[in-house]
């Protein structure tokens, strides 16, 4: 066995993190395989919440966020599963050629997909690899004695942790294999639910964008909806917006399809930045005045919730116009 040898120092993103083993790997489906690391001394790793992801560090510069998806109480090891995708900056493919005994480097884990403490019932949708961040709240689900359901879409024989899922979810897991079950399903589920239901889903973006409008055309309020973004590589263009820097003097325009960061440095800003993917957390602006539309994966929900910082790589303004100090 060749051991892929480890990076000389860790990313920005994953810096403070933990240097965790390779385990164990085991495919899925043709695409995508399932990682699981651990402390090389055998010592517990830390607790997250349903939900979260880690940062892991693959060559020397790159780092790609990947969900969990164990239940975040008190784990032994970490375990992540990996689309891989051919025609991406190369990440999935370095993950893909890990081997047992590897060593990898990774952030702690973050929350960016946390599931709601009032929830009565935790209705979950996920489609092809989005079904990692949503068996972790599954996982905990089953483990707290709260009631969760699944609708499951997948393509026949390209499901991933189908067997797992049917485990945890007996009679609760909806499985879809194609458009017409699956609306069939989605519409029935949100009719039924009861108020306290709270809504996950993770997926491709169109995707969730079509099951949260269909929730919103039913009547769910928005605090009940929540969603995970697979990361900055498939977020769209966003609403062209006016940023104005207070320090500097000047009110610069953010296009539609340019980020703010690119905005910044064409106006001769230095911002310091390393993964320009909403991950590493090097590009953080503090925000006046306007609410960030947020769409990285390193701040906290309650972080985003604030509204007093943002990625300035990814995130964009949900107002025609926002200040920063800058």
């Amino acid at each position: 066995m060749t051991v892929a040898a480890l990076p000389i120092s860790p990313h920005p993103a994953v810096d403070g993190g933990l240097q965790l083993e390779v385990t164990n790997v085991s495919p899925q489906t043709d695409s995508i395989v399932s990682i699981t690391l651990a402390d090389p001394s055998f010592r517990k790793l830390p607790s997250y919440v349903p939900g979260s992801h880690l940062v892991v560090q693959y060559g020397e510069e790159g780092v790609n966020a990947y969900s969990l998806t164990g239940s975040g109480n008190a784990p032994s090891e970490y375990a992540i599963s990996v689309l891989r995708v051919e025609d991406g900056a190369g990440g999935s493919r370095a993950m893909h050629r890990l081997a047992v005994g590897d060593r990898v480097y990774v952030s702690r884990p973050r929350s960016a997909f946390a599931p709601a403490s009032t929830a009565t019932h935790h209705l979950l949708v996920a489609a092809g690899i989005g079904i990692t961040p949503v068996l972790s709240h599954a996982r905990a689900a089953a483990e707290r004695g709260t009631t969760s359901s699944l609708i499951y879409v997948y393509r026949p024989g390209s499901g991933a942790h189908v067997d797992e899922a049917r485990e945890l979810l007996g009679s609760a897991l909806t499985e879809c294999s194609n458009r017409d079950s699956f609306q069939e399903v989605l519409t029935e589920q949100l009719t039924k639910q009861g108020v306290g239901t709270h809504l996950y889903v993770c997926g491709p973006n169109a995707f969730m964008d079509s099951v949260l409008d269909q929730a919103r055309a039913a009547g769910w309020a928005e605090a009940r909806l929540h969603s995970e973004a697979f990361g900055a590589a498939e977020l769209d263009e966003g609403e062209p917006f006016t940023v104005n820097l207070v320090r500097s003097g000047l009110t610069l325009d953010v296009p539609a399809g340019v980020s703010l960061l690119e905005t910044l440095e064409k106006a001769g800003k230095t911002i310091p930045n390393m993964c320009r993917k909403g991950i590493c957390g090097e590009c953080v602006l503090p925000v006046l005045r306007g609410t960030p539309q947020h769409r990285d994966l390193y701040l906290t929900e309650q972080e985003k919730a604030g509204n007093t910082t943002m990625m300035c790589c990814v995130s964009r303004s949900e107002d025609p116009e926002m200040e920063l100090d800058l």
